[in-house]
């Protein structure tokens, strides 16, 4: 991928970090977007010893997509990659779906969806034939998701965006997705725990032992954004360690 440009959202730490980490090391110049400029500036710096170039384009994503794609044109000349990152929750209280005030329930589809489909508008006005757009979903939006129910609706909404703009920007545009299993990052510790024996048992229900990294959502990234993965598209890739939705329970076996 030596010299295609890529934008990536929430890249100031985190999953979004180790993406923009992963394209520059497959040689992207990257496009960098966060709300704190100290953790875009730290990856900017990583992005720079691998030899490649970054733009900082710091503020919340909402409503800035537009301006990023204007500003990478005009920077390099050309989009090819676009990664749609930011997600999460600006409220970290768990309640059940009934009991969510509507605008806490707005603010989850803005952040979570409505900033994904400007990113996907803003990208697929510039990007020439190859691009690529790459969402990053989560499971909780294939199936039923008590007490973070604002979240896994976005998700879920998420999916459908991806199948839908899959087929409407073929054949010239890829749009895939990814959905993380648990990963342990900066955000993971401070919303659910940064306690020994609970992420224990959290890696005690995925088969392949382990809770996942930010590299291991990286590397998925990398592949659809490649030409490795040139007949994909409208796919949602879920990187979970072999948990699924019908492995939630899953129970190791006493001899392994």
């Amino acid at each position: 991928m030596t010299d295609r440009v890529a934008v990536v959202t929430g890249s100031g730490q985190g999953i979004g970090r180790a993406i923009a980490w992963g394209l520059a090391d497959h040689g992207c110049d990257l496009v960098l977007n966060a709300r704190r400029v100290a953790d875009l500036e730290e990856t900017a710096e990583g992005i720079r010893e691998r030899g490649r170039r970054a733009l900082i384009i710091d503020g919340d994503i909402r409503d800035l997509s537009e301006g990023i794609a204007e500003q990478t044109m005009a920077e390099f000349g050309r989009l090819d990659i676009w990664v749609n990152n930011v997600g999460g929750s600006d409220d970290k209280a768990t309640r059940a779906l009934i009991d969510t005030p509507d605008d806490t329930f707005r603010s989850q589809l803005e952040l979570n969806l409505t900033s994904a489909f400007q990113g996907c508008k803003a990208a697929a006005t510039k990007m020439g034939p190859g691009g690529t757009i790459v969402n990053i979903s989560s499971g909780a939006g294939t199936r039923g998701s008590p007490f973070t129910g604002p979240y896994a609706a976005a998700k879920a909404g998420m999916n459908n965006m991806t199948q839908t703009l899959a087929l409407e920007l073929a054949p010239n545009i890829r749009v895939n997705a990814v959905a993380p299993g648990p990963v342990v990052t900066e955000a993971f510790r401070e919303t659910l725990t940064d306690d020994a024996d609970k992420l224990a048992e959290i890696a005690s229900t995925i088969p392949l032992g382990r809770t996942g990294t930010p590299d291991d959502i990286a590397g998925a990234v990398v592949y659809l954004a490649s030409d490795a993965a040139s007949w994909v598209t409208g796919q949602l890739i879920l990187v979970a360690g072999g948990r699924t939705q019908r492995t939630a329970h899953y129970t190791p076996r006493e001899d392994t």
